[in-house]
Order: C-alpha cells, then structure tokens, then sequence
C-alpha cells in the first residue's frame, strides 16, 4: 500500500504536541483497515525516523446537529506512534 494512503494527516491538538515533547510520541490520522506493521513502515518511509511502538484506535464521530436534522461526523482511526530516542518529527 501507498505509504501517502496509508497516513492521511498528524493530529495536532495540545494534548498530542505534549507527547511529541516530552515522551517521542506523534499521532496521526490513518487508514481504517492499515495494520500497526503498515503504520510503522509508512512513517519510517516518510519522514526518515526509526519507528519503536504502534498504538491503534478507533475515534467515534460526534453526533452533531443541524435544525431539526440530526447527523454524525465519520468514525476514524488513530495511531500512536513512538520514536527511537533522538529521532524527531518536524511539522512545517
């Protein structure tokens, strides 16, 4: 699989650039069907890092609604990525 396809964004919210500081943890939005080996792979491929643990999750969607019609936000998965010591990700 197309390592691009594989990993579709970083998620930078305040709690995740923590870990990125202090523990050499990153996440990122993937594929709902990409295993943890996928994922390690895809990262060491883009960004050039040596990948230790793949944590994977799946994010339920918020129910949101709009006037009388009441819809959800898709479902996805989220993965924890952690680094070798040393090694960094910098996003532009």
């Amino acid at each position: 699989m197309d390592s691009h396809i594989i990993i579709k964004s970083p998620v930078l919210t305040e709690k995740s650039t923590g870990m990125s500081e202090k523990e050499n943890k990153y996440s990122f939005r993937v594929g709902g069907n990409a295993t943890k080996i996928e994922i390690g792979k895809a990262i060491e491929e883009l960004f050039k890092v040596k990948v230790v643990h793949v944590n994977t999750s799946f994010v339920r969607g918020k129910k949101k609604r709009v006037r009388q019609r009441v819809g959800k936000t898709p479902d996805w998965k989220k993965a924890v990525v952690t680094l070798r010591k040393g090694d960094k990700i910098e996003f532009a």
